[in-house]
């Protein structure tokens, strides 16, 4: 016909089609809600459709007026037929509770396009690493997703059918926004193709509930965790740099705060090396990248940094990081709902476990000998420091005497050190030397050979053992004094220590220096 062929031939691969523009998500996934919320602002559609059932659009919608305070929608399992429940959490960081949210505050209409015609199909929800968005890009993360299509199947194209039955009946004249998840994208396409016969739906469902999680379940129930969730709700109003709401980001401020936490309840603190591989740039550390990855991930999720937190701290530190990844501001225990304490395995299939068992501080409990006095006290804070002015320091001589022990210990066992470095091995020829190497025989047993060993005497005498006791980065140990012997069994020493003024009713750490004795912090 006349003019046919001036029509422009539509792109199978484009996601524009006419006034349908389709925008697939990674359902609960923090990047993606972030560009579905970039990409409404932008093009500020008239209608927003979803890819959510029709029977819960009232309660998901109450959800959303709670924002920031997490939801959860709950209603009985009709499928299975016996006393099991589906719970839907509503989460910031969702991105179709974004679409509704933006839409909302553009004005646009929200539509629930999935008819609820039956129990939606099963499809593999295994997609990259949703964190490849940020560097990739949206566009191109959904080609490479869909150069593999996923399997079809009849209960997968009436599912498609009902959905794209729906898009048709929004208004003809304004520009609709699909937002659906990935994996149904190409099927929903296809259907859209023709027009589509309204299917056998229900009209409501029954036993529909919202209900108030309790603040501790939320580290369990949601997909990214609320730490997460609730950086995302203080950044998602300033659109000007979403690099604050980057995972790196959040997850590096979980692991100082939960060094905090450590810090101040042990006492102890996380060695810089520790920092390195748990925390350092974290995505690009080590230890919580082989665990990513493990799990065909780009970015460690709250269970791996747990297991690596106590990988190289302890359970007490992991627990820091559960607990500080779990903290969400916004969630109160009193609610106008009823307020549920549920766990991950009432939610989710194959859940993982970890058990952290936390050491308590706790003051130990011991005999104490009859008769023994009680350690001394100051009658007011400062006493015994305006005694003194700091010009000097008293030598106490039992001390001095076990330390002269020790640096004496010191040399003998570094000479001895030396000796077996210097020792030879060779199999038995003529001379059995200083004697028969039991081990190295037994190790090449197999060679029907007896190994004697040569020791070779070192000459001369150990002069300065340097001994490092504990390595300080924060200058902790800032007190430098020198200290000179008072006789012939005393060594010129010098020592560092944190202010020995402060605090005198408690002994002070100290490091020595002599000119036989290095003990430092640090080298």
């Amino acid at each position: 016909m006349p003019g046919e062929l001036d029509l422009p031939i539509p792109d199978p691969g484009s996601l524009k089609r006419g006034r349908f523009s389709y925008f697939p998500v990674v359902p609960n996934r923090l990047e993606f809600a972030i560009e579905v919320r970039k990409a409404i602002l932008r093009e500020r559609p008239a209608v927003i459709a979803l890819e959510l059932p029709v029977t819960l659009q009232d309660a998901w919608l109450r959800a959303i007026a709670r924002l920031p305070e997490m939801s959860l929608i709950f209603y009985p399992d009709e499928a299975t037929g016996e006393d099991q429940a589906i719970y839907v959490p509503i989460e910031p960081a969702d991105p179709f509770t974004e679409a509704i949210r933006s839409g909302l505050e553009i004005g646009a209409e929200i539509v629930f396009a999935d008819p609820d015609a039956g129990q939606r199909p099963h499809l593999k929800d295994d997609y990259p690493d949703p964190y490849a968005v940020r560097h990739i890009g949206a566009v191109r993360y959904v080609e490479a997703y869909r150069i593999y299509p996923q399997p079809r199947s009849e209960e997968l194209a009436r599912h498609a059918a009902g959905i794209a039955w729906k898009l048709q009946g929004t208004d003809p004249d304004a520009a609709v926004l699909v937002v659906l998840s990935l994996n149904l994208l190409d099927p929903v396409l296809d259907a859209m193709e023709e027009p589509q016969a309204q299917p056998l739906a229900r009209s409501r469902r029954e036993g529909v509930e919202l209900l108030n999680p309790h603040p501790e379940s939320l580290a369990e129930i949601t997909t990214e965790y609320p730490q997460l969730q609730w950086r995302y709700e203080n950044f998602r109003r300033f659109m000007t740099d979403w690099k604050l709401i980057d995972r790196r980001h959040a997850q590096l401020a979980v692991l100082r705060e939960a060094e905090r936490e450590y810090e101040a309840s042990t006492g102890e603190r996380i060695s810089h090396w520790q920092r390195r591989l748990l925390a350092r740039y974290t995505l690009l550390a080590r230890y919580t990248r082989n665990l990513a990855l493990a799990g065909n991930q780009l970015a460690a999720g709250l269970f791996d940094l747990a297991v690596a937190a106590r990988g190289l701290a302890d359970d007490n530190y992991a627990w820091d990081v559960w607990e500080a990844a779990g903290k969400y501001p916004p969630q109160k225990t009193e609610s106008n709902l009823l307020t549920v304490r549920i766990s991950g395995e009432e939610m989710w299939r194959d859940t993982r476990r970890i058990r952290l068992r936390r050491r308590l501080p706790s003051t130990k409990q011991r005999l104490r000998p009859y008769g023994l006095k009680p350690r001394k006290k100051e009658k007011f804070p400062g006493e015994w420091a305006s005694q003194v002015n700091g010009a000097g320091i008293c030598s106490y001589p039992p001390e001095d005497l076990v330390i002269e022990d020790y640096g004496r210990f010191l040399k003998k066992k570094g000479k001895s050190i030396l000796s077996e470095e210097r020792v030879r091995v060779e199999p038995f020829t003529t001379s059995i030397l200083d004697g028969i190497d039991m081990r190295e025989t037994i190790r090449k047993w197999y060679e029907k050979r007896v190994y004697v060993r040569q020791f070779q005497k070192i000459h001369g005498e150990v002069g300065s053992v340097v001994v490092i006791f504990d390595e300080d980065r924060d200058n902790r140990y800032s007190y430098m004094t020198t200290w000179l012997g008072e006789n012939q069994n005393e060594s010129d020493m010098a020592f560092y220590s944190t202010f020995p003024f402060d605090n005198r009713d408690r002994p002070r750490r100290v490091w020595r220096i002599s000119d036989d004795i290095t003990a430092a912090p640090h080298v």
